[in-house]
């Protein structure tokens, strides 16, 4: 099969769009498939996994590089020929991708990943909210499948009159991140010095920007025997960095790899404050690595955490969100809690390997294509 994946983000821009993307390909090289990536030019690399990088030109937005439309996207995509254009949170470029491989009669699928509408609607932009879910709806239409990676997804879109749409979720990688890494004396020496005095570690990992709502973690203030460890970087640094003055924090900046993992391994809960994830991969991390969650209700989470038996899903309305803060405070109080809801975790997360779900994408490309072949006989 020849896959052209057209995605938003792409290395060296590391978030869930991207990871996600670099998985499907390996996927794609381990199976034998040949595949084209159309990404922003951003210092993105020349290949991936033996497959070629083609570079358009982009802008800086809140320091993500975001591709623009470029007369160059259906000259690549006639050159490479594909089977299915898989476009990754399609926006600007992925738009124009899904639109080339209508006119060419080329079966798509685009990956709702990002909530577009729901950072409108958490500013308050009533009428941006209204053109958000119009632009996406216009996108996503343009596709002969539309993959979704949660319940709360699936009913926002159904609602806006989207589809076709199937589910989707994202795998987790098992092995990096688990229990035994407690064991790593790396971690153990790290894990000693945050638990010091006392403390139980309290951890949250993802990009600092306004959708993620750190800056809720000011709740938390003066929970007994408590620290917070922070790692991820971004826009809202300077103003979570005001929020949490005077709590027993400390910021671990930017981990992947190895590193990422050991932190996951050096916390005793993890949580997760914002309310707009399409699905909540660093809920599945934390899980992997045997962690209990606490996470809002509301948006992907809510199928990745099953509340009072591998975690707690907190109500994200509740004043000074004195939901989230009891949550965390029974936790912190409690260690044989938190084993339970880690152990209950890393069963949950068990049969979700990358493997597993990269082929269930190559059925919904095969989906896609007969939708593609319907459609072409019904206009006939």
């Amino acid at each position: 099969m020849r896959v052209a994946v057209v995605t938003e983000s792409f290395l060296p821009t590391t978030n869930g769009v991207t990871n996600s993307v670099c998985k499907v390909l390996d996927h794609l090289a381990a199976q034998g498939h040949h595949a084209m990536v159309i990404a922003p030019d951003a210092g993105a690399p020349p290949s991936y996994a033996g497959f070629p990088v083609k570079r358009v030109p982009a802008i800086a937005y809140r320091q993500f590089p975001v591709g623009l439309p470029n007369r160059q996207v259906q000259r690549l995509l006639d050159d490479f020929a594909p089977d299915v254009v898989h476009a990754a949170s399609p926006f600007l470029l992925g738009a124009q991708a899904l639109q080339a491989a209508r006119r060419s009669g080329v079966p798509s699928v685009a990956v709702f990943q990002t909530d577009i509408a729901g950072y409108t609607r958490r500013n308050h932009l009533s009428a941006m909210e209204s053109f958000a879910w119009w632009a996406i709806r216009r996108i996503h239409l343009a596709a002969d499948l539309t993959l979704v990676p949660s319940d709360a997804s699936m009913a926002d879109l159904t609602a806006a009159r989207i589809g076709p749409l199937a589910r989707w979720g994202r795998g987790v990688d098992i092995e990096t991140y688990h229990p035994r890494n407690r064991q790593d004396p790396v971690t153990a020496k790290l894990a000693e010095r945050l638990r010091s005095g006392g403390r139980v570690v309290v951890g949250y990992v993802g990009r600092v920007a306004p959708e993620k709502q750190v800056e809720r973690l000011a709740a938390l203030r003066g929970l007994d025997r408590m620290r917070l460890v922070v790692v991820g970087d971004g826009p809202s640094m300077p103003s979570l960095r005001r929020a949490l003055r005077g709590m027993p924090v400390e910021y671990a900046g930017r981990l992947s790899g190895t590193a990422l993992a050991r932190a996951y391994a050096s916390f005793d809960v993890f949580v997760h404050a914002g309310t707009e994830e399409t699905f909540g991969q660093t809920v599945q991390e934390a899980h992997a690595s045997g962690l209990p969650v606490v996470a809002p209700r509301a948006g992907g989470p809510i199928d990745l955490i099953d509340d009072g038996v591998d975690g707690f899903l907190f109500d994200p309305d509740s004043p000074g969100d004195a939901s989230m803060r009891g949550a965390v405070a029974r936790l912190v109080a409690d260690p044989e809690l938190r084993s339970r809801f880690g152990e209950a975790g890393r069963r949950r997360v068990l049969t979700r390997t990358w493997s597993s779900i990269c082929d269930e994408l190559l059925e919904h490309y095969e989906a896609a294509a007969e939708r593609r072949a319907a459609r072409a006989a019904t206009s006939r």
